[in-house]
């Protein structure tokens, strides 16, 4: 099983990018978008079809424009399920997850804590979302849980960990939470096949970042253990210039 996770900072906007004919080459088996800024009305849904993804599952954020996620899928999956119950997660369409043969996958996009106020937001996230998972996987044990974190995790996951300790995404109390999730069962993907530095996801569309490999590795794989047998491969796609966001690839057995 391939899947690919990507944060398209809204999908209308990538489809006239290439978005499309790119998704046709690399040819996933289950995709998991983040930030797609757009209800289903608003897309032409033959265009993913045609592209082999007769199972296209739209969470919008009920503000339009705004954050949402979803899952294409070659294969109809057993479930889907659509957010998480908690209502303030939910009414910005953060969470999708699609079940297959054993497998749960989820799309997740995580808040950014560029304020005060969404701070204090995503640390109320990140404590419910934990709870959340913690139910979850005694039901569904094997999970992937793939998405836009808006957090690097180590030093090495940023390009500048001095000068940008203070910046939230980098944050001692976000850093601390990534690494707490990992512990309570789950493997970040890509650090089983890749321990270098310089490896990003994200970077600023200001002072040339991405030319200059000034990025944040943002977006990640996280696989819960009883599946980290099963890993065959975890990679950044960073070609991939559809966004400011980079796709990433993770391959199961």
């Amino acid at each position: 099983m391939k899947i690919v996770s990507y944060n398209v900072n809204g999908i209308r906007a990538a489809i006239t990018k290439g978005f499309i004919d790119w998704l046709k080459s690399v040819n996933p088996d289950v995709v998991c978008l983040q930030e797609i800024k757009a209800q289903e009305a608003q897309l032409d849904l033959s265009l993913f079809e045609e592209a082999g993804y007769k199972y296209t599952y739209w969470y919008s954020a009920q503000k339009k424009g705004y954050s949402g996620v979803a899952i294409l899928s070659k294969e109809k999956p057993d479930h889907i399920e659509f957010g998480t119950g908690i209502e303030y997660m939910d009414f910005e369409g953060r969470n999708i997850r699609a079940d297959f043969n054993g497998v749960s996958i989820m799309s997740m996009y995580l808040p950014s804590g560029t304020n005060d106020d969404r701070l204090d937001f995503k640390l109320q996230y990140m404590a419910d979302f934990q709870e959340y998972v913690n139910q979850l996987k005694e039901k569904y044990p094997n999970l992937v849980i793939l998405g836009d974190y808006n957090i690097c995790h180590e030093a090495i996951d940023i390009h500048n960990p001095v000068g940008l300790k203070n910046v939230s995404g980098f944050l001692p109390v976000e850093r601390e939470w990534i690494g707490s999730f990992m512990e309570s069962g789950f493997t970040d993907s890509f650090r089983v096949f890749n321990q270098e530095p310089d490896n990003y996801t994200w970077w600023s569309y200001r002072a040339n970042a991405r030319n200059n490999n000034k990025g944040w590795r943002l977006d990640y794989a996280l696989v819960s253990k009883p599946l980290v047998d099963r890993l065959k491969r975890s990679v950044i796609l960073s070609e991939a210039k559809h966004s400011d966001h980079c796709p990433i690839l993770v391959e199961l057995d």
